[in-house]
């Protein structure tokens, strides 16, 4: 598929929600339910699409509506709000609407740019998503919102990456090159500082070859992901 015959990439938000556990960093996830056409029955990181009310409350600007996106999304599928006391602009929506009536605005600063991936030119159903990373508050309970997430958990990265390698749980590519990444840093402090500290290199795998385990992909090495070519992990099915 040409690029100019590719589906269009839908704008979208990630949140990876950090918190220092007793044991070093833990990270939010939730269990994708299993008749969501996308990553069913994954252990992924909340977030959605980017809707119009996102760029209002971002005053307009277009990167500012992901970084909303992902604020918006953290209240709709964790019930957690990153929010600071202000006078947004009116928008449509209930996130919105809430913001106004406690007289909030999303707390855009707070977040931390980690990673831009967009889905490969040949894939059907594609999206263009920015990861942010952003501190639980610790006066707020993530829980998963039974819809379309259907289980959530605390986990080290590590462990989320361990317990994917067993196949006790399941992880798209995506996730586990981030989860990959975030694992080098034991503590929140230490991954805000170390996501502030590098740009961002937008991600778009390319297929390289393969083989009976999977898709080859080609990653840019300025991303920061320990390599350029990487097993996909999805073998053709039978």
């Amino acid at each position: 598929m040409s690029d100019s015959t590719a589906a269009p990439a839908r704008p979208a938000s990630t949140v990876m929600l950090l918190r220092d556990g007793k044991r070093g960093m833990e990270i939010f996830m939730v269990v994708r339910h299993r008749q969501i056409d996308f990553a069913s029955g994954a252990l992924v990181f909340p977030g959605g699409r980017v809707e119009a009310s996102d760029k209002v409350l971002a005053g307009g600007d277009a990167h500012g509506a992901f970084r909303v996106a992902a604020i918006r999304e953290t209240w709709e599928e964790c019930g957690v709000l990153l929010a600071e006391e202000g006078q947004a602009p009116e928008a449509e929506g209930e996130f919105a609407a809430m913001l106004a009536q406690r007289r909030l605005v999303p707390a855009i600063s707070g977040l931390a740019h980690f990673a831009h991936w967009i889905t490969p030119v040949d894939v059907p159903k594609r999206f263009d998503t920015h990861f942010f990373l952003a501190a639980a508050p610790e006066d707020q309970a993530a829980l998963h919102d039974g819809h379309e997430a259907v289980d959530s958990v605390w986990i080290r990265p590590a462990e989320a990456l361990a317990e994917g390698i067993a196949g006790t749980k399941k992880l798209v590519f995506p996730t586990r090159m981030n989860l990959t990444k975030l694992a080098r840093h034991d503590s929140v402090a230490e991954a805000f500082a170390a996501a502030r500290a590098k740009p961002v290199v937008t991600v778009l795998p390319e297929q390289i070859g393969m083989t009976p385990e999977g898709r080859i992909l080609r990653l840019p090495r300025a991303a920061d992901y320990g390599g350029e070519e990487f097993l996909a992990g999805d073998p053709p099915s039978m």
